[in-house]
């Protein structure tokens, strides 16, 4: 048996940190003495080293018990999320950093780098689509997105072509936004017919979707430079490839203002 000060040193873990899991139920000592000493089995090192790999990989200790309680068949998707999740917050250091050197830039006078967005003028075609239209928070845009992939799948439909949400709100409402989730499919039960646009204001955003509102102030700068056309239909995020399959850093999704000149 190890004191809790040998156990300590061999684990490279504070002895207040040993307490902690125990309190927890993550480690608890094998032994404690009449004089409230606490003793450890040296066996116990393999599940002292396993708490701190998942604590490495940014799981916090209100989750660590489940995860240890997991086959590795069963903590396999886990650690998958887990990887995306690191993808994502690296991404968000990264556009932190840029912002940072593009202020040191301005305020040293020197050039700054070249613009992220090139808004481009482009068709959009009619599309065959199921669609669940909702007044919801934006929490719930997650929830929506899940309950279109059931639809789907419950009503026998193929899909064909991209996700995408449409926000049909004329203020957008954080708390009770009008939006759309659609999906392009074969023509089938339920299925409707989106127009076709003749022309559209459109960007790539390339990144975790929390950046789009950048996407979304290039479009609204570039309406401001071109007063000759006015929206004439719900803006469009139109996702070009799977969230859960694709790093944070490597999505790509489509934002469209369907635009038409005026006079």
């Amino acid at each position: 048996m190890l004191t809790i000060g040998e156990f300590s040193r061999l684990g490279r873990v504070s002895s207040r940190m040993l307490r902690h899991y125990d309190a927890l139920g993550l480690l608890c000592p094998e032994a404690v003495g009449e004089n409230g000493y606490r003793y450890y089995r040296q066996e116990q090192l393999t599940l002292l080293l396993e708490i701190q790999r998942l604590q490495k990989y940014g799981f916090r200790l209100s989750e660590v018990g489940e995860l240890l309680s997991l086959t590795e068949e069963e903590l396999l998707p886990r650690l998958h999320r887990r990887r995306l999740d690191t993808h994502y917050e690296i991404h968000l250091m990264q556009e932190r950093l840029r912002e940072l050197e593009a202020d040191i830039l301005r305020m040293e006078g020197r050039p700054m780098p070249e613009e992220k967005y090139h808004v481009i003028l482009m068709p959009d075609p009619e599309q065959t689509v199921f669609g669940i239209r909702r007044i919801t928070p934006v929490s719930q845009f997650h929830d929506l997105f899940q309950e279109l992939r059931r639809e789907i799948a419950r009503r026998g439909l193929k899909q064909t072509g991209a996700i995408q949400m449409l926000y049909h709100s004329e203020e957008f409402d954080y708390e009770g936004a009008d939006v759309e989730v659609q999906a392009v499919v074969e023509p089938g039960p339920g299925t409707t017919v989106k127009p076709a646009y003749a022309a559209c204001a459109a960007v790539t955003h390339r990144g975790p979707y929390d950046g789009l509102p950048s996407a979304y102030e290039a479009l609204a700068a570039w309406m401001a430079a071109h007063p000759e056309y006015r929206i004439c239909g719900p803006a469009i995020d139109r996702y070009l490839n799977d969230p859960d399959t694709t790093p944070p850093e490597e999505l790509a999704t489509g934002v469209l203002f369907p635009v038409e000149m005026i006079g």
